[in-house]
């Protein structure tokens, strides 16, 4: 592989060869809510030696319907951001939409993302690779695993060499989603690999604008993707995921985190 997460800035717990975390809310609602669930997930991961990056959503751009709830202020949720990461001393990750966002978003988080619809979009790729920031890039619904390596390459081109793959379900008609586990060592040819547990199990396009989901198999999905030798999991993860702003339907309850990731260890553990 050409880089591993280990190479992003602020990583700690780098010597356990575990898998990396990826967590926290779908979208940023509030400061206190955020570094309530950090400071969480940090006691959590610093008791069990996994890497923890952090995640929040500064702004939700693909949603369904136009009343849906995007963002509680863009400037505001990239200043939590910032300071989740100061006060714990941990990396953060965003999403970013537009090619503006890859400049501005990178004075605040330590991680890029790329979401799955536009994994395709060619400047937006380059904007955030030249950033030199560590790069996510989320696997479209609609592309094959080896079709992946063209979005590696893109940022690769634009002189980054620090990014990974995240794999978050491939369309399974209308509705539903399904996770194809051939492609996770397929796409180890050309990056680290990362599954999205939570996104995995959204059931998207439903009738009624609102996306349901499967949270149920969270455990199911997360620990075939560590048995197959994925790099990292990431979840989305809500104190109360009925009451969440974005995406309740397929998140994890923050208190069901750390008996799932302790099985998770031990799966690592088995198959080192």
């Amino acid at each position: 592989m050409k880089n591993t997460l280990y190479s992003i800035p602020k990583i700690k717990n780098i010597d356990t060869n575990n898998f990396t975390l990826i967590a926290g809310p779908c979208i940023i609602e509030g400061e206190q809510m955020a570094i309530d669930i950090a400071g969480k997930i940090i006691e959590i991961t610093n008791k069990l030696s996994i890497p923890y990056i952090f995640k929040g959503s500064f702004k939700k751009a693909n949603r369904s319907r136009v009343d849906s709830f995007t963002t509680i202020g863009e400037q505001k949720s990239l200043e939590i951001l910032k300071k989740v990461g100061d006060t714990f001393s941990i990396p953060t990750t965003t999403d970013i939409h537009e090619n503006e966002h890859a400049k501005w978003a990178a004075e605040y988080v330590d991680v890029l993302q790329i979401p799955a619809f536009l994994i395709r979009q060619t400047d937006l790729l380059v904007a955030a690779a030249k950033t030199g920031k560590y790069i996510t890039l989320k696997k479209g619904q609609f592309l094959s695993p080896e079709a992946m390596q063209f979005a590696a390459q893109k940022i690769q081109d634009s002189g980054n060499n620090n990014y990974a793959i995240i794999d978050r379900g491939t369309s399974f008609g209308y509705h539903d989603l399904i996770v194809d586990y051939r492609g996770i060592p397929t796409m180890r040819q050309y990056a680290p690999v990362i599954l999205d547990v939570t996104h995995s199990l959204q059931q998207p396009n439903q009738t009624t604008g609102v996306t349901g989901g499967r949270p149920d198999r969270i455990e199911t999905i997360a620990k075939a993707g560590i048995a197959v030798g994925a790099d990292g999991i990431f979840i989305e993860t809500h104190p109360n995921p009925e009451k969440a702003l974005s995406d309740g339907a397929n998140m994890l309850k923050l208190g069901l985190l750390e008996n799932l990731l302790e099985k998770l260890v031990k799966i690592r553990e088995a198959i080192r």
